[in-house]
């Protein structure tokens, strides 16, 4: 018998029939001899229907008010999951966060779990229970007050639970079948990977692979939990995230061992770009810019710096930042224009970021020749690089992406022979 910790995302509980068949899905584990816990996200679009909700009632909501609007949607799927399971002759008992113990920040709409104290949980599996937990949720003591992880919380949530519960395994479900080389809604040829290290997955979520979020992996490879990124849709095998160390255990027999130069490829469209033109080149100018920058609350992703121009002595500064952050970095820059001393601000959204990861890039010469060589015979220009040991980003226009993506994916040898599949359309 093992403990599986299940984590079902909005499309596969997007309305009662969903609900029904992930419901079967979970007793088939409990009759397979398991204990099980399952975290769920809200139905379907419920989330983004509720933030829309808020803001006709209020232009900027209450951040603690939209809390508790916001946990409400998982609350509903973990109630109908475990009736579902129940209609089935099988007891299920739900639990809201606080209920389960996921103890967090007091940061509304972007908490950072603290502590796990899964006792009623532990309980509950004890007299024979299928454990639902709402995900996406916790509690802070000091305030009292719900709170809620951010996007991807749900994902955060089976993670955490599985490490304080020490599950043998943390099941992602989603609408792909696992971890593709690329979005196969982008690159149809994307091969579904058996086995990813952590450290790759980290590099590919945080560049915009959307099946696993950053801070699950993250979560995860702090605390030694096996992800295994799966269906909801197909009994077939996943992809299992683990530590590199551990992947041989994952290979299938008569698979090469050697280690893949390249992992897969990223897109990330949701990014923009903004350059600071006319800066002074002298030392210090570029700390001023990224101390403003950072005290608006931006994440600054990738920065290139120009060469000074001769006869001026000034500079442009450019840096990418997701596109959600651009409006409050320009409104903080511009108010220090004068400060700062630099002619003007220039801003961008029509980029996109792709990414080539992969930890055999360590051992390997050629791998950026490759990609510079793939996006040059396509026609496509490249206007900024950022570089890891296991990872080398680029930015190109948004418009080129999707082509850029395919073209590169088959340079480096990752097309499979058939067309991936992807069951219900939203990668979650």
């Amino acid at each position: 018998m093992a403990l599986i910790v299940q984590k079902f995302g909005g499309s596969s509980v997007a309305d009662a029939e969903s609900i029904k068949r992930v419901a079967k899905r979970v007793v088939d584990t409990r009759r397979a001899g398991h204990d099980v816990v399952v975290a769920v996200s809200a139905m379907g679009d419920t989330t983004d229907e509720l933030l829309d909700l808020a803001g006709q009632v209020a232009p900027i909501p209450a951040p603690r008010e939209l809390d508790m609007l916001l946990s409400s949607g998982e609350r509903i799927s973990m109630a109908l999951l475990a009736m579902a399971i129940h209609s089935m002759g099988f007891e299920a008992r739900s639990f809201t966060g606080s209920q389960a113990g996921m103890i967090t920040d007091a940061t509304h709409g972007a908490a950072r779990i603290v502590d796990v104290t899964p006792v009623r949980l532990r309980e509950a599996l004890d007299e024979g229970a299928i454990v639902i937990v709402a995900g996406f949720q916790g509690f802070n003591r000091d305030t009292r007050d719900i709170t809620t992880l951010g996007r991807g919380g749900s994902d955060t949530t089976a993670v955490a639970l599985a490490g304080a519960l020490e599950a043998d395994v943390c099941e992602i479900y989603s609408d792909v079948d696992g971890i593709f080389t690329a979005d196969p809604r982008v690159v149809p040829k994307a091969r579904k990977l058996t086995v990813v290290s952590s450290e790759e997955m980290l590099e590919l979520a945080a560049n915009g692979a959307k099946v696993l979020y950053i801070r699950a992996v993250e979560y995860a490879r702090r605390h030694g939990v096996t992800i295994h990124a799966r269906s909801t849709f197909s009994l077939s095998e996943g992809t299992f995230v683990v530590e590199k160390d551990k992947m041989a255990a994952y290979t299938p027999e008569g698979d090469p061992m050697e280690e893949p130069i390249v992992a897969g490829v990223a897109t990330d469209l949701s990014q923009a770009k903004i350059t600071v033109t006319g800066v002074p080149d002298v030392p210090g100018k570029a700390a001023e810019i990224f101390k403003i920058v950072a005290k608006s609350g931006a994440n600054v992703d990738m920065i290139v710096q120009n060469v000074s121009a001769a006869n001026t002595g000034r500079t442009d500064i450019s840096f990418t930042l997701p596109m959600s952050d651009s409006a409050t970095a320009l409104r903080a820059l511009a108010a220090e224009q004068s400060e700062v001393g630099f002619v003007s601000l220039v801003h961008d959204d029509q980029i996109g970021k792709l990414s080539v990861v992969g930890a055999g890039m360590r051992t390997h010469s050629g791998v950026s020749a490759t990609l510079f060589e793939a996006l040059s015979t396509g026609g496509i220009n490249i206007e900024m690089i950022s570089t890891s040991e296991i990872r080398i980003s680029v930015v190109l226009r948004a418009d080129d992406i999707a082509e850029a993506a395919r073209i590169v994916h088959t340079a480096y040898g990752l097309d499979g022979d058939t067309d991936a599949v992807v069951h219900a359309g939203t990668g979650r």
